[in-house]
């Protein structure tokens, strides 16, 4: 029976349960880590294991736990389901850690599971990391057996982390009205714990674990936050709660975009202090924002692992992705839901505003609206994405619109007409999709360069 091919995306390896994911594939993976960690000559010898709530996953952590054993490491494996961030957090701060493995595949599709390593700087392992993990794969590992396995809870260190740099206080005395819809994610049992330890009233829907995600995908966004209410905010996380979604008290979902850029504005009247860091796929509301705020951007290719290396290069105020992650120079260098939905809530109450409020001040802050669309192209030929790239990246007008600069930081990105429309095109790093990012801040514009993709692929 052949092997199944493994490779790291932009966070880990993610498969079909029964099919790409299974116990066979674990142990190669755990091997190949062990054996990383092994050649570090480290004098650290823990490694936290932690997972999500899908299918079996405490089974592959488990069976993971008994590998690590085997080889000698003493392993801390969480005796419940726990986010990412948490297992992020004690990968940089549990005793004599080397790093931890995480079971999730985030918010793909219930038939997913995914395996990733987290090293000790408590962020996504790099790519130059995972290319070293893959050449131990299928190598052979010395079996010591002088190993163990405890099981512990893993939240009250970050729980008290969190309350150095979120402000509890002035939530509690002037918080909004909130729901929480905790989508069957690894957050429940979390945020709400933290909720309720602060006394921090607050809507409460689907705070149970679920395999299947009640029927949904595990995403924080508008189609499956079902829960809203005039007058409420209503926040979310994804399946393993390392990121977040926010709806204000309008209904409306708020995009990730809009919150980076409030949130840069916040932090920066709170005096901190660095530079605003983004994926290639921020909007350009962010860095209208940080120019105004005289902020310096960094932009790296998409992936929460090129944010945490960029944070931990740099002092930062403000890390983020549009896809729903983001992080502070006072935290982790690991996207964090929790985090975030806390973050906004503190920015609502010591603003003393509606987070309705706040998107109509930053809307007038940037000075523009920015719309947004994507078009998916069902594709996994390298060959064939690159073709299409190149023939976008030589064209000098898009539809009507002259393209003024371009950026090949990931895939190519297109500012056209006068910088504040853009054309993203890039490979998905977890789908075989090819991607096209569409941004302006005149709808007429999306839909033209729409149908100019339309006929040119």
């Amino acid at each position: 029976m052949q092997k199944t091919i493994i490779k790291f995306g932009t966070d880990g390896f993610r498969g079909i349960i029964a099919k790409e994911f299974t116990f066979e594939t674990v142990e190669r993976i755990t091997k190949a880590i062990s054996l990383y960690l092994k050649n570090l000559n480290s004098d650290k010898n823990t490694i936290i294991v932690g997972y999500d709530p899908r299918f079996m996953a405490r089974d592959f952590a488990q069976f993971a736990a008994e590998l690590l054993k085997k080889y000698g490491f003493k392993v801390i494996l969480s005796k419940k389901v726990v986010p990412t961030p948490i297992v992020a957090y004690c990968a940089k701060y549990y005793p004599n850690s080397i790093g931890a493995i995480m079971f999730t595949a985030s918010h793909n599709p219930k038939e997913y599971q995914g395996i990733k390593f987290i090293p000790n700087y408590a962020g996504p392992a790099t790519k130059e990391i995972t290319d070293e993990i893959l050449k131990y794969l299928d190598k052979e590992i010395e079996i010591k057996n002088q190993g163990k396995i405890i099981e512990e809870n893993l939240e009250d260190d970050y729980f008290k982390h969190l309350e150095n740099i979120i402000d509890f206080e002035t939530i509690k005395n002037n918080q909004p009205k909130i729901i929480y819809d905790g989508l069957y994610s690894a957050s429940v049992g979390y945020f709400d714990k933290i909720l309720d330890k602060h006394n921090i009233k607050y809507e409460a829907f689907n705070l149970f674990h679920s395999s299947d995600f009640g029927g949904g995908l595990p995403e924080p966004k508008e189609k499956f936050m079902k829960h809203k209410k005039e007058g409420y905010i209503t926040v979310a996380n994804d399946g393993d709660a390392d990121r977040y979604g926010v709806i204000d008290e309008k209904g409306n979902y708020i995009s990730p975009n809009i919150i980076l850029a409030m949130l840069l504005k916040y932090l920066v009247s709170k005096g901190k202090k660095g530079s605003m860091i983004k994926t290639v796929g921020i909007s350009n509301a962010v860095e209208v924002a940080a120019k105004k705020l005289n902020i310096k951007t960094i932009t790296t290719p998409v992936g929460f692992k090129w944010l945490s290396e960029q944070m931990r290069k740099n002092e930062t105020i403000l890390a983020g992705e549009d896809s729903g992650g983001l992080s502070t120079g006072d935290h982790i260098p690991e996207k964090d839901g929790l985090f975030a939905n806390l973050l906004i809530i503190e920015m609502m109450a010591r603003e003393n505003k509606t987070l309705n409020q706040l998107v109509k001040e930053i809307n007038d802050f940037i000075g523009a609206i920015f719309h947004t669309d994507r078009v998916d192209i069902m594709l996994d030929d390298d060959k064939k994405v690159k073709e299409i790239q190149e023939k976008f990246k030589n064209f000098k007008n898009i539809a009507s619109l002259k393209v003024k600069d371009k950026l090949e930081t990931d895939g190519i990105k297109l500012f056209l007409k006068d910088g504040l429309t853009s054309l993203l095109i890039r490979k998905s790093g977890t789908e075989p999709l090819l991607r096209f990012y569409i941004e302006s801040d005149e709808i007429s514009n999306i839909d033209e360069i729409k149908k100019f993709i339309s006929s040119n692929i």
